[in-house]
């Protein structure tokens, strides 16, 4: 698969020969929301906690005696049904993450970057490189790009400039390589991958 190298100046730079066997492969639904639910699992802080019945402050005191008043039978005010008390089998601290074999995360992978592959919505850049940390002069690039939702991902190692100027620029994320990720690819409509990253992806995924 042959795909036409850009620069953020918006001329071509070459082509490049994508690797049929990650950027091609059949699209799978099913393996994309898999994995896309465990990144989302592992996520998940699980710090969530509600107080028991034995754990409210309070007195174990009886409320009031037994008969005789015409209410119901009342022992400490602790109880679940009483403002302020416990909680019955409420939520408790714990780790919502689960395993997925490293073959569905990596074919999930592939499956990412075909789906961007076949919907057009990929583009290689020559480099992710800026003259200035200034957020403006990017931003000109990427409207004259058409790059107002993107996901850019580049080698190993992201350019300080360009780091810095694509900070705060709204609907665009940058990754080093080894972020790259399902849930991150698919929630941005574009995929701009660096030469310097298709090789490095390449190689993870061979």
């Amino acid at each position: 698969m042959k795909l036409d190298v850009t620069t953020l100046a918006n001329e071509t730079a070459g082509q490049i020969d994508l690797d049929e066997s990650i950027f091609g492969v059949e699209v799978r639904r099913d393996i994309l929301h898999r994995v896309v639910t465990w990144q989302l699992a592992k996520r998940r802080s699980g710090t969530h906690k509600a107080k028991g019945r034995s754990e409210i402050v309070g007195t174990t005191k009886k409320a009031y005696r037994q008969k005789g008043t015409g209410r119901a039978r009342r022992g400490n005010l602790k109880t679940n049904i009483m403002r302020g008390g416990g909680v019955v089998h409420g939520p408790l601290p714990r780790d919502h993450a689960f395993d997925l074999p490293k073959k569905v995360r990596a074919l999930g992978l592939k499956c990412a970057l075909s789906a961007k592959a076949k919907d057009g919505k990929l583009v290689v850049l020559e480099t992710a490189k800026a003259e200035t940390h200034k957020t403006k002069p990017l931003v000109e690039q990427l409207v004259k790009l058409g790059w107002d939702n993107a996901l850019i991902i580049d080698g190993a190692e992201i350019d300080t400039q360009f780091e810095r100027a694509a900070r705060n620029i709204k609907g665009v994320d940058l990754l080093p390589q080894q972020g790259a990720n399902v849930y991150d690819i698919l929630r941005r409509d574009r995929l701009v991958l660096t030469r310097a990253a298709v090789e490095a992806l390449e190689a993870r995924l061979k």
